[in-house]
């Protein structure tokens, strides 16, 4: 079998499986811990404006979805960011942007200092984001997929006025469905496309990724956002991989049947996304190129980064206002 980017996530037949999430503890407003404490019996975590501080790299798509979430519902204030740089060494993600290569709010040099004084066991991959309790130093939770809906629901006291509704209640059940098929087909399935060690595991990777694509092409040929005419948590989701797209996952992780300047479609869909506030101003396609091309060396062991694609089209009408 050919060399895999991460060993321990990849199946005896050559498919990546991405490993769970570790750290599953929410912030919640009925918490019974008092401000100031850990989390209660259930895992909850007190909900205090101040206290956390959420790590993310602008490279990464599962963050990246948390920090437009949260810059869409105005919880800047309330939750700080801490951003790492976009290539790894041997420890993992790192706080060399910051002066001195430390996070002045949590004082390390290393996210991985953070998971190990969680848990002093933990042999996984370091993911981002993760969203970190400063009082103590410790993991609240790196669960990409409820932190981004918690922001949406237990962090309701916190919005701005007239902050969006990205996870409405009486669109739950479509939306997680709807969620849970670009998860596995296009968030993650790009992933598998790139990361697979066989032809037949990448083979079934790539057809379901662009008959994923495809069929949102349709579904949102008559419609601005996926659930109608109001962004969601689903857009979010989409977004992160659609900006990727051109830039990492079509030539990188071999997603080559289209571009997604060559989906039409999609291509407005993305552009009219970039172009609402809180998307397109928090997206780096240097940190993006330089985390894809340059960290993963089985796939690409000159690390050297393209200097295309050409992203002036981004800011293009898009016509679907």
């Amino acid at each position: 079998m050919a060399r895999a980017q991460f060993s321990a996530e990849t199946s005896g037949s050559g498919e990546f499986v991405r490993q769970p999430n570790r750290f599953t503890g929410r912030v919640a407003p009925d918490s019974d811990s008092p401000p100031g404490g850990g989390p209660d019996a259930h895992g909850r975590w007190p909900l205090e404006a101040g206290r956390y501080r959420l790590v993310w790299c602008r490279a990464c798509p599962w963050a990246h979805r948390a920090r437009i979430v949260l810059g869409l519902l105005g919880l800047d204030d309330a939750i700080s960011l801490a951003t790492v740089d976009p290539i790894r060494d041997e420890r993992g993600w790192r706080f060399t942007l910051d002066p001195g290569g430390r996070d002045p709010a949590l004082g390390i040099s290393y996210l991985a200092e953070a998971y190990l004084a969680t848990d002093p066991g933990y042999t996984g991959r370091v993911t981002v984001p993760a969203l970190i309790d400063t009082l103590t130093g410790r993991v609240v939770s790196n669960d990409y997929p409820q932190l981004t809906l918690d922001l949406s629901t237990q962090w309701r006291s916190l919005h701005r006025p007239g902050a969006p509704d990205l996870y409405p209640v009486g669109l739950r059940d479509e939306l997680d469905a709807l969620m849970a098929e670009i998860h596995r087909d296009v968030n993650n399935g790009v992933y598998r496309c790139g990361f697979a060690t066989s032809q037949v595991a990448y083979d079934e990777a790539f057809t379901a990724l662009f008959g994923r694509l495809d069929a949102l092409s349709e579904r949102l040929a008559g419609r601005r956002y996926l659930m109608g005419d109001a962004i969601t948590e689903a857009d979010v989701r989409l977004f992160t991989t659609l900006v990727r797209f051109d830039a990492a996952y079509h030539g990188h992780f071999k997603c080559n049947r289209h571009k997604l300047t060559e989906l039409p479609v999609l291509w407005a869909y993305a552009r009219d996304l970039f172009q609402t506030p809180g998307f397109g101003d928090t997206v780096d396609f240097d940190h993006i190129k330089r985390h894809y091309y340059g960290t993963h060396p089985a796939i690409n062991p000159t690390g050297i980064v393209p200097l295309g694609p050409d992203t002036s089209g981004w800011t293009a009408p898009h016509g679907r206002g």
